[in-house]
């Protein structure tokens, strides 16, 4: 048994796998002990591994489209909550409470600019 089961085979390894397979498939005097090993039951795991990539292809896609549709869904929201709050500036004021409890500050609560000397302090 291989030491480190929880990664991926390389493309390499599985395709010199399937050779193997094949040159087994073709040797009709192979008859191992162990049926595990056997050529039938090499070519149903060989099998079972495919429809196992497949399922994982199909899996990945749909958690692809999941993704978009979840994105377009997040900036549809955006877009909407800055339209909104576009909306509140325009109907209330720049100075509103409506303003303020929608997290944006007040006009008149914003710091004004300090106005610093241009000459030299010594």
């Amino acid at each position: 048994m291989a030491p480190a089961q929880n990664r991926r085979l390389q493309d390499a390894t599985l395709m010199a796998d399937r050779a193997v397979i094949a040159a087994l498939k073709a040797n009709e005097a192979y008859a191992p002990l162990n049926p595990n090993h056997s050529t039938a039951a090499l070519l149903k795991l060989d099998e079972t591994m495919e429809q196992a990539r497949q399922a994982e292809i199909r899996a990945e896609s749909a958690l692809s489209a999941a993704r978009d549709a979840s994105n377009a869904a997040e900036w549809s929201l955006h877009e909407a909550v800055l339209g909104a709050k576009a909306q509140v500036l325009a109907q209330f004021g720049p100075n509103s409470d409506a303003i303020q409890s929608l997290g944006l500050k007040k006009k008149s609560d914003r710091k004004r600019p300090v106005r610093r000397s241009t000459g030299a302090s010594a």
